[in-house]
């Protein structure tokens, strides 16, 4: 198997706005869980 990725992906791979992106949104994601499982942050005032 030689190294074939498609240049849509390696694109992808190498654009770092892309990345951050990706990343904020994981994080919005963990974020939304998180205080989701603790039912918000209302009760700190």
């Amino acid at each position: 198997m030689t190294r074939r990725i498609s240049k849509r992906k390696r694109f992808i791979m190498m654009n770092p706005i892309i990345q951050f992106f990706k990343f904020i949104y994981l994080s919005l994601k963990i974020l939304v869980i998180v205080a989701g499982g603790h039912g918000g942050t209302r009760e700190v005032q």
